[in-house]
């Protein structure tokens, strides 16, 4: 047998639904000199019968099988590196895919020049509606050659095994393979090949299918979704200290304020969007889990964050657990605190005291969210739902109190609406605001589903409703967060039912959902998608110009 020029290992568990597509996109690349590994980490479904069938059919296809499980992906892609024939490597999992050309533009790349491993641009693929994004885009613009990690640190946050070709002879001679018996052994592999490589190039091509399923059932969720566990927080701090030794040992001590930077604005930041939905308990075992990690950090990794973000971390550091939740409500959506204190020198700091330590007024201080001075379009509020109450005919009546911690509304009543848009043409019910206290203002909407306006074919989809201010001219509108947890109301109106639900996930908004029944999901739907088509498009286009 002739020696592949590439070998893609494709490792599976229990997947024997999806790896015949995984290894259905590498045996049509547009590179055919290949060989395909399929590593099964002792699978005890039908995988082993599919990897036997799909072996049979294309003499490319070798598997071996893991004596035992192993519980992670690192055992079974260093199982298929031991006996790869190609001197170029690539990783797969079996539920995702490679575009046609990945093999053929990583390779390409390695021959032009010689480097350590290639990477390329990752496409994510939402499960649940089919939407596309590049991860890490501003890290894949154009194509690069870089000697070092040094050359382009932001490069830390790309820790994807799977988008990358290594040359098996660079593997060899660090003696690298993936860390068995952890979990996230990709990032702590990818930080060690990119301070080992001499030369790595960067394509922006994509040459990787990433598909997302981030609502699947707790079960089947992918560890990185797996975040309600300790044991993941505990996994995650882990293999952080891993890549802090390894940093220090192989003399990169120098990328640790990057590296930490990484963690904070990446692997933290997930973790502080769920705050807001984990009990008392939860959080004291997070904070003790996850503290003495973050008391080791740069301080100037710290300072590269948004302000928000800071807030929610000195808030945890500081034993201030429940504080933390709220503060994390609404990350990345400008919602204001609720209270905002000044000091003697009017710095203004966030919630009802001030700051007792150093680190606290250093962190906690909102001085650069310009509160009281910045455009009244972009200015903060917080919208919330108190209380929720369902009426007739699919209406709901919403109790909303709005905080002004920047004080820009003037005293006295304000006049506000709820927007919603579940079509093309909006929804708008005004309401009025009155004032509670200074900076605290109250009043109730009467939110009439009935009356939504739907596009005649119909709307199978989901709106967040959203709250408008008026002010001179002037108009602001944000989110409106809703309680994290409400009973689910469903109602039928017209040819559709409706759902009016929790979002269930950050920043919780009120969710309503609307999908088509009867007629309109029967018949009208599936006529408007066949109008719809580019051919039936262009045919009208034409007769309409022939018509004229």
């Amino acid at each position: 047998m002739t020696r592949p020029d590439v070998t893609v290992t494709v490792i599976v568990h229990n997947d024997a639904a999806r790896l015949p597509r995984a290894v259905a996109s590498v045996c049509a690349q547009t590179h055919p000199d290949i060989e395909i590994v399929i590593s099964d980490d002792h699978s005890t479904d039908d995988t082993p019968a599919v990897a036997r069938a799909l072996a049979a059919r294309d003499h490319r296809i070798r598997r071996i099988r893991l004596p035992e499980n192993s519980g992670g992906c690192s055992a079974p892609r260093n199982r298929a590196i031991e006996i790869a024939r190609a001197p170029y490597l690539m990783f797969l999992d079996s539920d995702d895919e490679l575009p046609p050309r990945a093999v053929e533009l990583l390779l390409a790349a390695h021959r032009e020049r010689e480097v350590d491993f290639t990477m390329g641009a990752v496409r994510r693929i939402r499960v649940d509606n089919g939407r596309r994004s590049t991860w890490m885009p501003h890290l894949v613009t154009e194509r690069r050659t870089l000697e070092g990690i040094e050359a382009d640190p932001r490069l830390l946050f790309e820790h994807l095994a799977t988008s990358k070709m290594y040359a098996r002879s660079f593997l060899d001679r660090h003696r690298l393979r993936f860390p068995e018996g952890i979990h996230y052994e990709d990032q702590l592999f990818s930080a060690q090949a990119y301070c080992l490589a001499t030369a790595f190039t960067v394509i922006p091509d994509p040459v990787y299918h990433w598909y997302v399923e981030p609502f699947a059932a707790a079960a089947a969720a992918s560890i990185s979704n797996q975040r309600h566990k300790l044991s993941n927080v505990r996994d995650r701090v882990h293999v952080q200290r891993l890549i802090d030794e390894f940093l220090v040992r192989s003399g990169h001590a120098g990328l640790r304020e990057d590296k930490d930077y990484k963690f904070l604005k990446h692997d933290f930041r997930m973790y502080a969007g769920d705050l807001p939905y984990r009990d008392a308990k939860w959080l004291a075992a997070f904070a003790d889990l996850m503290n003495p990690y973050l008391d080791t950090l740069s301080p100037g990794a710290y300072e590269r964050l948004p302000r928000a973000e800071r807030v929610v971390l000195e808030l945890l550091r500081d034993g201030r657990a429940a504080e933390a939740r709220l503060a994390a409500r609404g990350l990345g959506h400008g919602v204001a605190p609720r209270q905002v204190t000044a000091d003697a020198a009017g710095v203004p700091y966030w919630g009802g005291s001030l700051p007792a330590t150093d680190r606290a007024r250093r962190e906690l201080d909102l001085s650069e969210l310009e509160l009281e001075t910045r455009p009244f379009s972009t200015a903060q509020f917080r919208h919330e739902i108190t209380a929720l109450t369902p009426g007739p005919g699919a209406s709901l009546t919403l109790a909303i109190r709005t905080y002004d911690p920047g004080l820009r509304l003037p005293v006295g009543p304000q006049r506000a609406s709820l927007l919603l848009t579940p079509g093309r043409r909006r929804m708008t019910v005004p309401f009025r605001l009155d004032p509670v206290r200074p900076g605290v203002f109250e009043g109730t909407v009467r939110l009439g589903l009935a009356a939504a306006p739907l596009p005649l074919q119909g709307f199978d989809g989901v709106r967040h409703p959203v709250v408008r201010l008026d002010q001179q001219g002037l108009s602001h509108s944000s989110l409106l967060l809703a309680p994290l947890d409400f009973p689910v109301l469903t109602a039928r109106v017209g040819h559709h039912t409706l759902t009016a639900e929790p979002e269930g996930r950050n920043p919780g908004r009120l969710q309503l959902r609307w999908r088509p029944v009867g007629v309109t999901a029967r018949l009208v739907r599936p006529a408007v998608r066949r109008l719809a088509r580019p051919r039936v498009r262009s045919a009208v286009r034409l007769v309409a110009s022939a018509l004229r």
